[in-house]
């Protein structure tokens, strides 16, 4: 399929497909039954990434990238879904994507040198710090406990935090926290750049997950007990933090949709080469129309999802916030994508959960996106909500008056 991108974008896309073909994918398949790589082969795969002019796309080119727009970007993030270690070469792997997005929209000329470019180059790592384990601070963030309060030049932040990706890695944490109680968080929190080993930060320990283990990124519990950070350190607007959080967030979902829709396509690529090949009860299971129809559907679900998501894109980057649009999105292409994976998965039979594909890997890495960056029932709730409002009673006034016609 081709869509409305851009002469450059598609460009670039076809850049990051060769990259992945020569280099990631081999590197991949040297490595089954898992993605954890040496710290030295993730330099050699980012090497790859600058050799091929696909690095950091997304990012300005003064601080490390190369200054594509959000739009643009989009497809090359498709490209390095494809494989979960094509993220890391490319540098499009989260947390640290949206994490320099923020900082680049947010972040002072200090911040940015400080943090945004090592972030870039791949020399640090970075947590977002906002789900807290109590009072379900976490799809409600309204609920947040965590506070930040002015002592002289300095912040005092104090609170209780986890599911912070990459939390246990990470050399700086930004931390959403309380700084005016007395309104609504919406309108009283404020973001903070809080290196990671700086007193009173306690890594409790990962949590263990799904994914986890020597293959995934850490999900770390973190508490905070009187940190002092300098008042430099307060990223963007004093009491914005929930609208800077929003701007990460918005943008994040999408590139995360695009992300595992090239999962999915892959996937759906490894079933039909093996469904091509693999013979049984009289013909190869290609032929079966059964497993033809499914394949079918998958194809045209993806395809659905892909479109939805540069109509999103279109709109951020016509200044619109799009929050039902990426809604929509994120459900939609978080499920089309377990599915995905979950055909091929079961079109591969024994294979499909062996190690020597990576699509086990795929089943335990999708799983989790239904939930992180907004469970499914938020975002259908944003979604319904919006749908309810528009609702015009008048409709009704025939059934009230009458009685429900197929009633009658």
């Amino acid at each position: 399929m081709r869509y409305n991108d851009s002469e450059r974008a598609r460009e670039v896309a076809d850049r990051a497909a060769a990259l992945m073909e020569e280099v990631v994918l081999p590197v991949e398949r040297e490595r089954a039954g898992g993605m954890a790589v040496s710290s030295g082969t993730v330099a050699e795969l980012r090497e790859a990434a600058r050799e091929y002019d696909v690095y950091a796309p997304q990012i300005s080119r003064e601080y490390g990238g190369m200054g594509l727009s959000f739009r643009d970007s989009l497809p090359t993030f498709e490209e390095a879904g494809r494989s979960l270690l094509g993220q890391v070469a490319m540098r499009v792997d989260a947390p640290d994507e949206g994490n320099m997005h923020l900082l680049e929209l947010a972040g002072d000329e200090i911040q940015t040198e400080t943090y945004l470019k090592p972030l870039v180059a791949g020399d640090i790592k970075s947590g977002f710090s906002m789900t807290e384990p109590m009072q379900g601070a976490g799809s409600d963030p309204k609920m947040i406990q965590t506070t930040a309060r002015k002592d002289g030049d300095e912040w005092l932040v104090d609170g209780h935090k986890w599911w912070t990706t990459q939390g246990v890695e990470a050399d700086v944490l930004i931390v959403l926290a309380r700084t005016d109680e007395d309104a609504h968080p919406y309108e009283g929190c404020s973001l903070f750049l809080v290196p990671s080993d700086a007193d009173g930060v306690e890594i409790v320990r990962d949590v263990p997950h799904m994914g986890g283990g020597d293959r995934g990124a850490s999900h770390a519990e973190i508490r905070y007990e009187n940190v002092r950070v300098p008042e430099e350190h307060l990223l963007g607007e004093l009491n914005q933090g929930f609208v800077h959080a929003q701007e990460r967030l918005g943008p994040a979902r999408l590139t995360h949709c695009m992300r595992y829709s090239g999962m999915a396509q892959r996937s759906l690529d490894i079933a039909k080469a093996y469904l091509s090949e693999r013979q049984g009860f009289g013909s190869a299971l290609a032929e079966k129309q059964s497993l033809r129809h499914r394949i079918a559907d998958a194809e045209t679900h993806l395809h659905v999802a892909r479109t939805a998501l540069r109509d999103a894109a279109d709109r951020i980057a016509a200044g619109d916030e799009a929050r039902i649009p990426v809604s929509m999105c994120k459900v939609f292409t978080a499920s089309v994508t377990q599915d995905a994976v979950d055909l091929a998965v079961q079109s591969c039979g024994a294979n499909g959960i062996g190690k020597d594909l990576p699509l086990s890997d795929f089943y335990e890495s999708v799983r989790q996106f239904r939930i992180v960056d907004g469970a499914d029932e938020v975002h259908r709730r944003v979604i319904a909500r919006a749908a309810f409002e528009d609702v015009d009673t008048e409709e009704l006034e025939p059934l009230t008056r009458f009685g429900d016609p197929d009633r009658r």
